[in-house]
């Protein structure tokens, strides 16, 4: 766990492991009545390769989650990242069943067998700066908008199953004049996935940022830093900067995008309705339900309660 030195009231921990689960479905109820019996909210993924998902709570409920976790078959050498939070970032709990705990669509990958190489976050800076190494970011196109590294090659991919496909159809000019690939993502779970399909399409020289971005926000300082902007996360803090603060992004309700200081001055911002990004993606019907939906919630709130329909952050 993580020190006891930060004082803010909610643990949050981000987790993934791959491992062989034979029934996940098994593995669900018991997993989501500890998670609401010691007051953890967030969601957590199953699947036959794994599990995946954040989580918050108080340390020691956090503590208990996670030892239940490391008893699951194959998952004693879990690794967790540890951030905090003022205030429970997730409104609900979830324990959901996929077919895939990272969905990218190649049913013969297995970051089990074959993943590319792991660098730690203070060796990261040296191998991005290499001119024989191109740099991509696996994320999807709204994460990469608010913030990633310096020289990093945008793949402009609305979701991580259009990567593949993305990857054959610009091999040629990526790899072209480079020995070396460096991916990176949130938290180190696509590049498990990334890696190993480039090893499948027979690239030797692979490497993925271990922890993720949050873990070389966490260890790396800033003024070393190769680092540009926020990272976006999947929960109600919506963004963090360098030592893993709380950055200055917002969120659209509407499409769950984040949305900037500027975005939120826009007269196309209305919370809980639309935002710059959305506002011609979306008709007037579905606006009206979307401000429906947030007049409840306020009214929820306002009463102290928490709204049935909010829906979890990152969602759509």
């Amino acid at each position: 766990m993580p020190a006891t030195q930060n004082k803010s009231p909610v643990t949050v921990a981000a987790l993934y492991h791959f491992t062989r689960f034979e029934d996940p479905a098994a593995l669900r109820a018991p997993l989501l009545a500890l998670c609401e019996e010691v007051g953890v909210r967030g969601t957590l993924l199953l699947a036959r390769e794994g599990i995946n998902g954040t989580i918050a709570g108080s340390e020691n409920a956090i503590a208990r989650v996670l030892g239940h976790i490391r008893a699951l078959p194959g998952c004693a050498d879990l690794d967790v990242k540890f951030s905090h939070a003022e205030a429970m970032p997730f409104n609900r709990t979830k324990v959901r069943l996929k077919r895939e705990i990272v969905t990218m669509g190649e049913p013969d990958i297995d970051p089990t067998q074959s993943v590319g190489r792991y660098v730690a976050p203070e060796d990261w800076n040296a191998l991005i700066t290499d001119p024989d190494t191109i740099v991509i970011d696996t994320r999807n196109d709204y994460e990469v908008a608010i913030g990633t590294f310096r020289g990093a090659v945008d793949p402009h991919t609305a979701s991580f199953r259009e990567f593949p496909q993305w990857f054959r159809d610009h091999r040629e000019e990526l790899l072209e004049g480079k020995k070396k690939v460096a991916m990176f993502c949130t938290g180190g779970i696509r590049c498990e996935k990334s890696t190993s399909f480039l090893r499948q399409e027979g690239i030797e020289e692979v490497y993925h940022l271990k922890g993720g971005i949050l873990k070389y926000l966490e260890e790396v300082p800033e003024n070393e830093s190769e680092w540009d902007g926020e990272c976006f996360v999947f929960d109600e803090r919506v963004s963090v900067g360098h030592g893993l603060e709380l950055g200055k992004h917002g969120l659209c309700r509407a499409c769950r995008r984040p949305v900037s200081e500027a975005d939120m001055a826009s007269p196309d911002f209305v919370e809980g309705v639309s935002c710059p990004h959305c506002i011609a993606e979306r008709s007037e019907e579905q606006r009206a339900r979307y401000a429906e939906r947030q007049r409840q919630e306020d009214l929820a709130r306002k009463r102290g309660a928490e709204h049935v329909g909010a829906r979890p952050p990152g969602k759509k």
